[in-house]
């Protein structure tokens, strides 16, 4: 019998995490983790239990809900503990957390706020290098990788704000820097998405979300579903390292 890998997505209730989770359900056993919207998880959950899976003989629980506030150390480590615990093993880590606040990216007094920058700081980064952390026994056992969902506005200066471009673009350095220390029993990746037409997406003006568009040369934005499919390529390929796809229509050219 072969055996059930467990893939853990961080703020994974609704929009991209949502949709990494349906990607992975007939393959993986999943841990949904929320901030405070339980309704909604339970809500994914019982959506994911009608999908078929690849598996003959599965093994439960087949998918699990944590409550974790990924702002914090402690809350991240527990939320790895409480998976471990609950599923038997980690293979696949989704950090799938982040945070902005609109802005106008190209007004420098609205790029100063230290509350911006610190809260970035911390939700683009740390929570991701403590998730790493707190994962990194588990995955060496499993020998299995780590992914985090960075941004199109790390790699070329954009996006919602200054802070948040910024510290994106520390984010997949720090995947970069991860995977060094983490081979060789461990692959780490990020992706790097432009522009979502998601619940966040749908909060720019109309005037920039059609700019958006016509800065890609395929004149499309990513999906929810097209970045999903390509974390489902990270988590399963054995070969890919240190690596920050870009899925943005090619607007980062």
């Amino acid at each position: 019998m072969s055996v059930q890998k467990v893939a853990l997505i961080t703020a994974s209730s609704a929009g991209l995490g949502a949709q990494v989770a349906r990607i992975l359900a007939p393959d993986f056993r999943v841990v949904i983790n929320y901030s405070s919207n339980q309704t909604r998880a339970q809500s994914l959950i019982d959506e994911l239990s009608k999908a078929p899976s690849t598996h003959s003989s599965l093994q439960t629980p087949r998918f699990h809900f944590l409550q974790a506030d990924v702002s914090s150390k402690a809350s991240v480590e527990k939320l790895v503990q409480d998976t471990v615990k609950t599923m038997g093993r980690l293979d696949v880590v989704v950090s799938n957390a982040g945070w902005t606040r609109m802005t106008n990216f190209l007004n420098i007094d609205e790029g100063v706020n230290e509350d911006d920058w610190d809260r970035c700081f911390v939700m683009n980064v740390k929570t991701h290098l403590w998730l790493a952390y707190a994962a990194k026994d588990a995955l060496t056992e499993s020998e299995g990788t780590f992914i985090s969902t960075a941004s199109v506005a790390g790699v070329k200066p954009s996006g919602s704000s200054l802070p948040y471009a910024v510290t994106k673009a520390a984010q997949i350095h720090l995947a970069k820097g991860l995977a060094v220390i983490l081979a060789p029993k461990i692959r780490v990746n990020s992706v790097s998405p432009g522009m979502m037409l998601t619940e966040w997406g749908l909060k720019f003006p109309e005037s920039k979300r059609q700019k958006a568009v016509e800065n890609t040369k395929l004149k499309r934005l990513a999906t929810v579903e097209d970045v999903a499919d390509q974390i489902r390529t990270l988590a399963l390929s054995r070969s890919v390292t240190g690596q920050n796809l870009c899925i943005d229509g090619g607007s980062s050219l």
